[in-house]
């Protein structure tokens, strides 16, 4: 098989990584890729936005298989341009895709499907959500409607912090994805991440983690695209695993199906373990990052043909996935600045020394100059990760890994797995 994969971070290096494994594989090229994926497979230039020219690489190298890692490749219909061409894409359309691209429309689409979530409100201006805040007690979740990379999220301890929340976001803070916002009740409860496959007509659980959204150690900090994660996540019990199945992920693929756009691709479900059960945060459409360098290092099963099952209708055919027993954490290494304006252009050293068979090193924001010298060139720029036969083994693993990086630009929290290890 001739794969295609569209997109550059820690997410589409973890992907690659697994794909390359499969032995139907016979090329794969990325695109853009990084310089910690050139080692697995060919580079391509294309950004994930550059639908037409994606469209006739994937004609050039008769691909069987176009895979889309970023959603901004989703939103902008690189889908729905492979399907026209006749390209089996593992991806949803930008229609189905509206799950992720918007806030609003998933909130009403929760109210209309009576999927579990919290209460909310829709503001298209500044007086409107100031008048909004009259609904909701302290703290207040203030989300730009759009596609902010992760850190479309300001959590407001008061009304004075909301009020400033909104005026940024109403001034352009999130760019274009906050010319709507969505005011949300705050949930109390346990964050998690669970994914589940679909080829438009059959779904199937694919794995779950835990993620940590703040910057810093101890929660603290503002929200970001996430500072690591580890899996499996003691908060999934069966039971809860089986109403998040029946609640949130069968109706929601059933249901946007009915709404015309059957989702074919992996569904990210970030959800909320209240004590009524589980409440939908948000869907994703698309792999987590970093959750899906953490799945893929416990990933026993072949993922190829997963992909091609959900992108050519015959994931009823696909027994279900096999899971290593050991566990795995992912610890993301950021440029100083991040997640405001990261310092970019450092040198990092030590990023692509051997770790042994238990680490893996997956670069999310890297570039190589002239020189040969690695260096940042984003927010997230490593994602450090490592298994073991207990969280403590992994957390050692990659904790010993990222030490022995050479970056003093660089930050990463040191409590990734706090909450599993305060059971």
């Amino acid at each position: 098989m001739k794969i295609l994969l569209v997109g550059s971070g820690g997410r589409e290096h973890a992907l690659a990584w697994k794909i390359a494994q499969s032995p139907l594989v016979t090329r794969l090229v990325a695109s853009p890729g990084n310089p910690g994926m050139a080692g697995l497979c060919e580079l391509a230039e294309w950004k994930p936005t550059e639908v037409a020219r994606l469209v006739q690489l994937a004609r050039e190298m008769a691909a069987d298989l176009v895979v889309i890692g970023p959603e901004m490749a989703v939103a902008a219909g690189l889908a729905d341009a492979l399907e026209e061409a006749g390209i089996p894409c593992f991806g949803p359309t930008a229609a189905a895709g509206r799950l992720e691209s918007s806030k609003a429309f998933t909130k009403a689409f929760a109210e209309r499907h009576h999927l579990p979530t919290s209460r909310y409100r829709i503001c298209e201006d500044r007086e409107t959500a100031y008048a909004a805040l009259a609904d909701f007690s302290p703290p207040y979740v203030v989300k730009a409607d759009g596609l902010a990379a992760g850190k479309g999220v300001v959590i407001a301890q008061d009304e004075p912090a909301a009020r400033a929340a909104i005026d940024d976001a109403f001034s352009g803070g999130f760019g274009d994805a906050g010319q709507v916002i969505v005011l949300e009740e705050f949930i109390e409860g346990e964050i998690g991440s669970l994914f589940a496959l679909s080829d438009g007509k059959t779904s199937k659980l694919f794995g779950w983690a835990q993620d940590h959204k703040r910057a810093f150690d101890g929660e603290q900090g503002p929200n970001t695209g996430g500072m690591g994660t580890y899996s499996p996540a003691p908060v999934f019990t069966y039971d809860l695993v089986e109403q998040v199945d029946e609640r949130l992920v069968k109706r929601a693929f059933h249901a946007i199906a009915q709404e015309g756009a059957p989702y074919r691709g992996v569904l990210f479900v970030e959800l909320m373990a209240t004590r009524d059960g589980p409440k939908l945060v948000e869907f994703n459409a698309r792999f987590g990052d970093p959750e899906c360098q953490v799945l893929m290092m416990r990933l026993e099963s072949d993922i190829v043909p997963y992909l091609m099952a959900c992108a050519t209708g015959r994931l009823h055919e696909m027994p279900d996935p096999v899971w290593r027993d050991d566990w795995a954490v992912c610890v993301v290494m950021a440029a100083r600045g991040y997640p405001g304006k990261p310092e970019t252009g450092s040198v990092i050293r030590g990023a692509d020394q051997d770790f042994g068979p238990h680490v893996h090193v997956f670069h999310a924001g890297t570039t190589k100059g002239e020189d040969g010298a690695l260096r940042a060139a984003g927010g997230r720029v490593l994602n450090v990760c490592a298994t073991g036969r207990d969280l403590v083994e992994a957390r050692e693993r990659a904790y010993g890994a990222v030490a022995a990086i050479e970056w003093p630009e660089g930050f990463h929290r040191t409590d990734i797995g706090w909450r599993a290890l305060a059971r």
